[in-house]
């Protein structure tokens, strides 16, 4: 994600912590453990981090991933699905954000 959304997040009262602040960049794998370790949602354009959290059954405490969208809506898209499937993130699900469709898959 980035800077731009980051700071509607924080202007709309979320408390993050934007990764791209961090030098040199963490990995995935990295990210997806502090999230966790942070009992963070991670937020992501990025499709590894489900692969992380399905395929190697890395811990994580909720992932959002926006697809296809330009940098400026993405801030809006976020706050949506963090306010609309709050339940569903909060026992770990990822919810995948399209501009026509939502995909949900519950955590096992």
């Amino acid at each position: 994600m980035g800077g731009g959304t980051a700071k509607q997040l924080t202007a709309a009262g979320y408390d993050i912590r934007w990764m791209g602040l961090s030098e040199p960049d963490p990995g995935d794998e990295a990210t997806i453990r502090v999230a966790y370790e942070e009992e963070r949602i991670l937020i992501t354009l990025d499709k590894d981090f489900g692969d992380l959290a399905i395929v190697y059954g890395m811990p994580h405490r909720g992932i959002i991933r926006l697809v296809g969208f330009a940098a400026r809506p993405q801030g809006k898209y976020c706050i949506a699905a963090l306010q609309r499937f709050e339940h569903e993130l909060s026992h770990g699900a990822i919810v995948t954000v399209m501009a026509d469709r939502v995909r949900i898959r519950l955590s096992d």
